[in-house]
């Protein structure tokens, strides 16, 4: 006889718990076939190799599963880590005036690449008042340049 059925829900609970410190969902796919096994193998009593073929066709069937259907299909709605090129074109609002020549901050609805708020330059060295709105069109080491909008 295998391993009981009480003995793969810890397996898979606590593969599952592991997957909490873990980056990806590895472990949590392996926890979850786990916990099938636990079902079917007290449903149906089945030897220990069964068990365990069981329990790892279902990890590879899950993995599979995830890597190919579901996660390809996520969204990613940060853009942090990406290069400063991903900010041009965005709109914000200007929270700090833009002196002549000199910097100001520009503050977005929604944090890009990171923060809310970035250091700004006029693209063509005007003042730009307190709540007017601005586009960025260029990056320059941690400053945007802006215009008018």
């Amino acid at each position: 006889m295998g391993l009981q059925p009480w003995h793969w829900a810890v397996i898979g609970l606590l593969l599952m718990i592991f997957e909490l410190f873990l980056p990806s969902f590895a472990a949590l796919w392996f926890g979850a076939a786990a916990l099938i096994t636990s079902v079917v193998s007290w449903l149906v009593p089945m030897g220990l190799l069964a068990q365990v073929m069981l329990w790892l066709g279902l990890s590879v069937l899950f993995c599979v599963l995830w890597f190919r259907l579901v996660q390809p299909r996520i969204k990613t709605r940060t853009k942090a880590g990406l290069g400063g090129a991903v900010i041009i074109g965005e709109i914000g609002m200007i929270t700090q005036a833009v002196c002549d020549g000199g910097t100001g901050i520009v503050r977005f609805s929604v944090p890009k690449v990171g923060a809310a708020e970035w250091l700004c330059r006029s693209a063509d060295g005007q003042a730009i008042a307190v709540g007017e709105r601005v586009i960025v069109t260029r990056v320059m080491g941690n400053e945007l340049i802006v215009t008018k909008k």
